[in-house]
C-alpha cells in the first residue's frame, strides 16, 4: 500500500524548514508534522511525501 501525503510549509527553523500536513477531507493525520533540512528543500513551499508500506 502507498499513501502521498502532501504538507504545507507552516515556518522556518534554524537549520530547517517545518511543515505541517495537509490531511484529507474527514481524515486524521497520517504523520503531522515534517522537518526537513533547509539545504535540501530551499524555498519550496510545499512538498509531497509518498509512504510504501510495502507488501501489502
Amino acid at each position: 500500500m502507498k499513501k502521498t501525503i502532501r504538507f504545507k510549509k507552516e515556518k522556518d527553523t534554524k537549520n530547517t524548514v517545518r511543515f505541517m500536513e495537509e490531511p484529507e477531507d474527514g481524515q486524521p493525520p497520517v504523520v503531522g508534522t515534517l522537518y526537513i533540512q533547509k539545504w535540501f528543500v530551499k524555498e519550496r513551499d510545499q512538498v509531497e511525501v509518498t509512504i510504501d508500506l510495502g507488501g501489502d
